[in-house]
């Protein structure tokens, strides 16, 4: 009795697709142990992005697919995930208790784009992974109010902040430090010094990702913040009006400049459905958004509805993700953010932390 042919194993998980990665277990380095015992087989993968609700069918789909090897036995699929830092721009160190920074940017106002980035750090939440959002619009502050959240934050020492947590996630914004009302008549240089201390003297606690959600447009302000912020990879937030499109691809070469990876594009808007009738219309036009991301050999990542209950949650401070975590418009979220997190984590890891540091000293 010759026993199962670890080779046969291998072949399997080499031609089963991750969706989430768009290739196989393999290539994405998620096999970490194979042990064949005869013809008893175990296996032990480890996806490199969060996946909480993924890991009960990626694990029966294996056990589906090893069961149909000619005289298999027992057979021990063991499933995880976990989340490294990656690389960011050369020049920039990476942020102390933060592993990766994802900017999200649009290149104009009004696409959804703060909604979007709530919702998404919720759903990365939701999938497991410890996560921060930073409301990065000096002028327009939104976060706040979409976490249900108002007041100062704690200091520890007078000098560095805790961010304030909802929905246990954890958000730092310029709105908890102002009045509401107050009009942040600041040039640029004093709007990204607010940003840089929001960012740096945030006491962050051990996050897997940090969202920024990003000032609308790409300006000398936008510009500056992908220079100086240690970003692991960026999202583009659009439309499918053409309009949007065009001012979208303004924020692709921005951070294409900068040497900032783009993880994909996010089309909001895409679809609006009636709430009486349930007829599907596209006011928005269609397809722009995948469009894009073919001519610029980028992810698409999802395209999200045009729907009431999405802004009515956002405006009460329960967004989508929190308030109807079973919804259809939740599970749109979550698969984005599975996405999303999955692109970066085929990327380049940060090794800076591994490597001890070199002193030289006078014996």
């Amino acid at each position: 009795m010759t026993g199962i042919d670890k080779a046969a194993v291998e072949n399997l998980l080499k031609s089963f697709i991750d969706p989430n990665v768009a290739t196989d277990l393999v290539a994405a380095k998620a096999v970490k142990h194979i042990h064949v015992e005869g013809d008893d087989v175990g296996i032990r993968i480890e996806l490199g992005y969060p996946a909480k609700s993924y890991l009960p069918e990626l694990k029966t789909k294996l056990e589906q697919q090893l069961a149909a090897l000619p005289g298999i036995g027992k057979i021990q699929v063991d499933v995880g995930f976990n989340v490294v830092a990656h690389s960011v721009q050369k020049t920039l160190k990476p942020l102390p208790g933060v592993k990766n920074i994802i900017a999200v940017a649009s290149g104009k106002g009004g696409v959804g784009k703060s909604t979007t980035s709530v919702n998404l750090a919720l759903a990365l939440a939701t999938e497991g992974a410890s996560v921060g959002i930073l409301d990065a619009d000096i002028y327009g502050p939104s976060i706040p109010t979409m976490l249900g959240l108002s007041g100062q934050p704690d200091t520890v020492d007078g000098k560095a902040m805790l961010p304030k947590v909802s929905f246990g996630i954890q958000t730092i914004s310029i709105g908890y430090l102002v009045d509401p009302d107050q009009a942040m008549i600041w040039r640029g240089p004093m709007v990204t010094g607010a940003l840089q201390q929001l960012l740096t003297q945030t006491q962050w606690d051990n996050l897997d990702y940090l969202i920024i959600d990003l000032p609308p447009g790409t300006g000398d302000i936008q510009l500056t913040l992908a220079q100086q912020i240690p970003v692991s990879g960026a999202i583009i937030v659009t439309t499918p009006q053409d309009i949007a499109l065009i001012d979208a691809q303004r924020g692709i070469g921005m951070f294409e400049k900068v040497n900032v990876p783009i993880l994909g594009l996010v089309e909001n808007m895409s679809i609006h459905i009636c709430g009486n009738c349930g007829h599907e219309e596209a006011i928005f036009g269609q397809g722009g958004g995948l469009a894009m991301a073919e001519k610029n050999k980028l992810e698409f990542l999802g395209s999200l509805p045009l729907d009431i209950n999405i802004r009515q949650q956002a405006d009460s401070g329960r967004p989508t993700v929190a308030s109807d975590p079973d919804s259809r418009a939740a599970e749109m979220y979550k698969a984005i953010a599975r996405k999303m997190a999955a692109k970066l984590a085929l990327r380049a890891r940060d090794y800076s932390g591994k490597f001890p540091n070199i002193v030289i000293q006078n014996t």
